[in-house]
């Protein structure tokens, strides 16, 4: 009988691979200000300090509108939207810088923390702020002058990098510089899309206000293409104008470069991290078309999949599948295609009794090895698998028993395999056999 593991272990080790992962890598986070006015601020940006003291190079976007709301407010004036865009005349100019002086003295202030009684203890994170967004006026739309209300022109990324470099924690807020001097009102949407992708950020990540992406059914879906989401976008639903902007500002990351982007609720205690470090996360995640092409195979894929594997057939790494059997088989195959190219494929085989299943023919292109879809392929099927029930996944190698361990296999003996599969173990090749359970 296995000893009983520590739900707190058990979710440490669960996220090492995460830790790892993220480790160097560039997060742009963007939240509105209502984040920036909640109690919950200071508990967000503890999670923003732990991220940082991982490793994580995270640059902040902070909305302001409900702040300017109220500075116009103060000065007995109403906001003026045209669609979802304010028109910024000079009063609403002032109110503008008035909100984001605020909001950024509000998060560096908090940021400086470093009391021994809270979790930022010993922290000692430095801030980054500056002129690193240039903008342009939106002009006159549909006969209507938005002043000064202005859209991003250029993200010094080389400034922000260095900043970065430097270990400093960069914030950015709705306010842009044009070259003649002048300020100008951007959203903060905008400006956390187009910092994302001048970047090369890794992620996007927006915090929203409210119950998240939801679907026809009130279902948050856990994942969707750039196309995917654009179709949602504009489907008619009532996502609301916080969800509308976020999901928009994720598109257009994604397809400006930006590998994933999340959507998590900003209210539910710790969303970030649970998104950022289990594998199903509790959000949205918008993903760059790498994962647009992975699909079951067909009979028509026969051909690129005996291209893929002939080579390490070759060279023995593979036992060799002559056509037929592929054409038994082909139901079992997962493949990822690239414009019009299969990329890596990989077989499942079942076994239901034992509530187990075999990977196998697991192949990824020599020109794509080094971009992670080995691992999005293994993940797809470990999908599969828990769908169908299944606890367990076992795999046979001579050479890459490295490269499971490293995704979780461990090693195990032949008696842990399926009686009907145990029979079949081919003891001359001597592969070793690997074991991973399916949470």
């Amino acid at each position: 009988m296995s000893p009983k593991v520590d739900p707190f272990v058990q979710h440490f080790r669960a996220s090492a691979p995460y830790i790892h992962a993220h480790r160097g890598r560039t997060f742009v986070i963007m939240f509105g200000g209502e984040a920036v006015a909640s109690k919950d601020l200071r508990t967000l940006l503890y999670d923003v300090a732990l991220l940082h003291s991982l490793g994580v190079r995270i640059v902040l976007v902070a909305g302001a509108r409900p702040q300017i709301d109220e500075a116009l407010a103060r000065r007995g004036e109403r906001p003026r939207f045209e669609g979802d865009l304010r028109v910024t005349d000079e009063v609403a100019l002032q109110c503008v810088k008035e909100a984001v002086g605020v909001t950024r003295v509000e998060l560096e202030s908090l940021l400086s923390m470093g009391l021994p009684s809270s979790p930022m203890s010993g922290a000692r994170l430095r801030v980054a702020t500056g002129n690193f967004v240039m903008a342009q006026p939106v002009g006159v739309l549909d006969g209507v002058d938005y002043q000064y209300t202005g859209k991003p022109r250029r993200v010094d990324a080389e400034a922000i990098r260095q900043r970065l470099d430097d270990g400093a924690i960069v914030v950015l807020t709705p306010i842009g510089y044009s070259s003649t001097g002048e300020a100008f009102n951007i959203s903060s949407h905008d400006v956390a899309a187009a910092a994302a992708v001048a970047l090369g950020a890794d992620k996007l990540i927006g915090l929203l206000e409210g119950q998240g992406v939801l679907d026809a059914e009130g279902l948050n879906p856990s994942q969707l293409t750039p196309h995917e989401a654009e179709r949602y976008l504009h489907s008619g639903r009532d996502l609301g104008h916080d969800v509308e902007r976020h999901l928009a500002a994720a598109i257009r990351a994604c397809q400006g470069g930006v590998p994933r982007a999340h959507l998590v609720v900003r209210q539910s205690d710790g969303a970030l991290l649970r998104e950022l470090f289990t594998r199903d996360g509790v959000g949205t995640m918008v993903t760059s078309e790498t994962f647009e092409g992975v699909r079951s195979a067909v009979q028509s894929d026969i051909g690129g999949i005996l291209t893929l594997i002939a080579p390490l057939e070759e060279q023995g790494i593979l036992v060799r599948r002559p056509q037929e059997m592929l054409e038994n088989d082909i139901d079992k195959f997962t493949v990822i295609e690239r414009d019009g190219m299969l990329v890596a494929c990989a077989a499942l085989y079942a076994y239901p009794d034992d509530s187990i299943a075999e990977l196998a023919c697991l192949v990824v292109h020599p020109d794509y090895r080094t971009s992670g879809r080995g691992g999005q392929l293994l993940h797809f099927l470990e999908r599969q698998c828990e769908a169908l029930g299944l606890r367990r996944l076992f795999v046979l190698t001579t050479q890459t028993s490295h490269w499971f361990r490293e995704h979780g296999f461990d090693n195990c003996e032949s008696n842990e395999l399926p009686e009907s599969r145990r029979s079949h173990y081919d003891q001359g090749r001597r592969s070793k056999i690997l074991l991973k359970p399916l949470d």
